[in-house]
C-alpha cells in the first residue's frame, strides 16, 4: 500500500508540472538563500525545529525575504511525527527594480506531519503542511499595524537522501533531492490554486553528529495571482545546519 501511494504521489507531481509547462509570461529572475538551521532536542520524543533564511535577488542585489520559523516537533509512532510552529515572514517586493521598495510582514502559523522510512540505500521524507496567511494591512503605501487573513496553503513534500561517502558508519556526504507542491485554498483564491512547485538538489557535508552545511539548487515556479502570469526562478542555497542536543547533556 505504501508504495503504491508513493507512486502516485509521483505521477501527481509530475503532472502537476506538465499542465503548467504549455503557459506564457513567464519572468525569470536569479536569487541566493542562506539559512540557518539550529535544532533544540530535549529527549527522544521532543525538539525545537527553527530557521533564519535571507533571500535575495542577485541581479540587481537586492533583497527579496527574510524569515524566522519555529516548529515544536513530537515523534508520533514509529517513522511519523507531528509538528506546529509560526513564521514571521518579510516581503520584499516581487520586482527588484521596483521605485517602492515597501516590506510587508506576513505571520504564518502552521501546523503538519511526516514520514520518514529508511531503505538499504537510500531514505524517504514524506512531508505535509498547512499553513494560514496573515499579511500586515498596507494603506497609501504604509503600513498599518493590522493584519488581514488571506488564504491558506497546502504543501506536500517528498524528499529522498542517498549517502554517498561513509566515514567510521556515519554518513559524511548526502546527496538531497526535493519536490514541493503548493495549494492555495479561501474565498480570495480564484485564478491561482496551484501556487507552486519547487524542485531541490543538493549536497550535505557532515561536519560532526552536531553539524552539516549544505549546498544546492532550487527551482522555484509560482503562479502569479492572475492566473496568467508566473515566476520561474534559479536560487542557489548555502545552509549550516546545527543540533544543540540537551538531551545529551541531561544523561552527563
Amino acid at each position: 500500500m505504501k508504495n503504491r501511494i508513493e507512486k502516485a504521489v509521483l505521477v501527481f507531481l509530475l503532472l502537476s508540472q506538465i499542465s503548467i509547462l504549455g503557459q506564457k509570461n513567464i519572468t525569470h529572475q536569479k536569487l541566493f538563500w542562506i539559512g540557518y538551521y539550529p535544532t533544540l532536542v530535549f529527549n527522544k520524543n521532543w525538539s525545537l525545529k527553527n530557521e533564519i533564511q535571507e533571500r535575495v535577488f542577485l541581479k540587481p542585489f537586492q533583497q527579496h525575504q527574510l524569515l524566522f520559523r519555529s516548529d515544536l516537533e513530537r515523534k508520533i509512532v514509529e517513522h511519523w511525527s507531528g509538528f506546529a510552529g509560526f513564521t514571521f515572514f518579510l516581503q520584499s517586493p516581487n520586482n527588484p527594480y521596483a521605485e517602492n521598495k515597501l516590506i510587508v510582514p506576513e505571520l504564518r502559523p502552521n501546523i503538519g506531519i511526516q514520514n520518514n522510512q529508511n531503505y538499504a540505500f537510500f531514505s524517504v521524507s514524506h512531508r505535509f503542511k498547512l499553513e494560514g496567511r496573515f499579511f500586515a494591512i498596507v494603506e497609501e503605501n504604509r503600513l498599518t499595524n493590522d493584519y488581514v487573513f488571506s488564504n491558506l496553503r497546502m504543501r506536500y513534500q517528498l524528499g529522498i537522501d542517498v549517502p554517498l561517502y561513509k566515514k567510521e558508519q556515519s554518513e559524511k556526504i548526502i546527496l538531497k533531492v526535493k519536490d514541493e507542491v503548493l495549494f492555495n485554498i479561501g474565498s480570495k483564491i480564484v485564478k491561482n490554486t496551484f501556487d507552486q512547485n519547487r524542485i531541490y538538489l543538493g549536497l550535505q557535508t557532515v561536519v560532526n553528529s552536531n553539524v552539516a552545511v549544505e549546498f544546492g539548487y532550487l527551482n522555484w515556479f509560482q503562479q502569479q495571482a492572475n492566473g496568467i502570469d508566473f515566476y520561474n526562478r534559479d536560487i542557489l542555497r548555502l545552509s549550516l545546519f546545527h543540533k544543540i542536543d540537551f538531551k545529551n547533556k541531561t544523561n552527563e
